[in-house]
């Protein structure tokens, strides 16, 4: 009988619980018999793995943030590395996080386990000394940017563009009318405003509140306005009801369990934090306001250590300021919210974003999970 292929795989947040679940599904294509152990969230539980530890254990955010953690990080890394050097896997996959990942895949790299990571670091923007530590620790990188790809081959580092998947499964146009109907919102020609302060408890406790506030500041220039807010967990949900209970009882504000995509395509602008959901929202087509806060001590380390003009990933992407970027004390509501306001009355300026979303969008349509399977198959060939 043929041993089953075992691949280990390790996801740290839930962008990544999707990128892997796509991945392992398309390896299975490959490989039926293919076996999967390391760490992951529901969507790649769904397609069948040995998870050793849940995934909300890796998803920390902020270099101060992480410190409080990293005891736990650490013992989980070296109990990893125990189980796969006890039962080596065929390949290893780190799906971003890289601060974890790379550690652990040094370490099996060693043992001459061919290892694949998902998701290039920002080493473009910051730490670029870590391209050492990514040579060391990486056979083959697999890169969702185009941009990225030619930094990472030029310092020596295997690495292959396979587009983002999100960019295969959201449609080049997305029907505002069939969201609203399926999130159940009037069918009146309301103005829709999505708010999105982020899927980790962090970054709610942070945004949850000044993302409210802004709704406060738009109402009071135009009542007519309804806002929506997909929730990750139900405990951000309970925290977001709670902050809207005592700070915005007066405005029109839904929230809805998940759902972010129809909330994106039922929106009309969009107020989120700087993450995947900015990508989300381009790959929407809508106009967005980006803002971000941590805590002081990871913003003033952050403000020496990165290297880059911008934090949004439409900004990234386009290297130019598609979209108003407002960060650490910038973040206030007299500012965020004449700048969405300027989104719903300009319609010029919104269809030079959607054409430059749109552009962008069929630039990262590559069928990405089956081009990161075909990868990952080829390192297996060669190893």
């Amino acid at each position: 009988m043929t041993r089953p292929l075992r691949i280990g795989i390790v996801a740290g947040e839930l962008s990544g619980d999707y990128l892997g679940a796509g991945l392992m599904r398309e390896l299975r294509h490959l490989y039926p018999n293919v076996q999967f152990a390391g760490i992951g969230g529901e969507r790649m539980l769904a397609e069948t793995m040995d998870s050793f530890y849940p995934m909300e254990t890796l998803s920390v955010m902020g270099l101060v943030e992480v410190l409080r953690h990293l005891p736990t990080l650490l013992r989980i890394r070296r109990d990893l590395v125990r189980r796969f050097y006890a039962d080596p896997p065929a390949a290893f996959i780190g799906i971003d996080a890289p601060d974890f990942n790379l550690g652990l895949e040094r370490r099996l790299k060693q043992r001459g386990i061919p290892t694949v990571h998902y998701v290039s670091p920002t080493v473009w923007a910051w730490r670029q000394g870590r391209v050492k530590t990514i040579r060391r620790a990486v056979d083959q990188m697999l890169s969702i940017f185009p941009f990225e790809t030619e930094f990472l081959q030029r310092h020596g580092i295997p690495a292959t563009f396979v587009g983002h998947p999100l960019a295969d499964s959201i449609a080049m146009q997305p029907d505002q009318t069939a969201a609203r109907r399926h999130l159940g919102l009037s069918s009146a020609p309301a103005t829709v405003v999505a708010l999105l302060p982020g899927s980790r408890m962090s970054e709610v406790t942070r945004l949850g509140p000044l993302f409210l506030a802004t709704a406060q500041w738009l109402v009071q220039h135009d009542p007519s306005l309804e806002f929506i807010i997909p929730c990750a967990t139900t405990a951000i949900q309970a925290m977001l009801t709670t902050y809207i209970q005592t700070q915005a009882s007066e405005v029109n504000i839904r929230l809805f369990a998940g759902q972010s995509n129809h909330c994106l395509a039922a929106a009309d602008a969009v107020l989120l934090a700087s993450g995947t959901a900015t990508l989300e929202a381009l790959l929407h087509k809508r106009p967005m306001v980006v803002a971000y806060q941590v805590a002081p001590l990871s913003a003033w380390l952050a403000k020496r250590l990165i290297r880059t003009d911008y934090i949004a990933m439409p900004n990234l992407i386009a290297g130019r300021p598609l979209v108003s970027e407002f960060i650490q004390h910038q973040a206030r509501p007299e500012l965020l919210g004449p700048a969405l306001l300027r989104l719903l009355t300009e319609p010029a300026h919104t269809a030079e974003l959607h054409q430059a979303f749109t552009t962008i969008h069929q630039q990262l349509r590559c069928n990405a999970s089956h081009q990161a399977a075909q990868a990952v198959a080829r390192l297996l060939v060669s190893g």
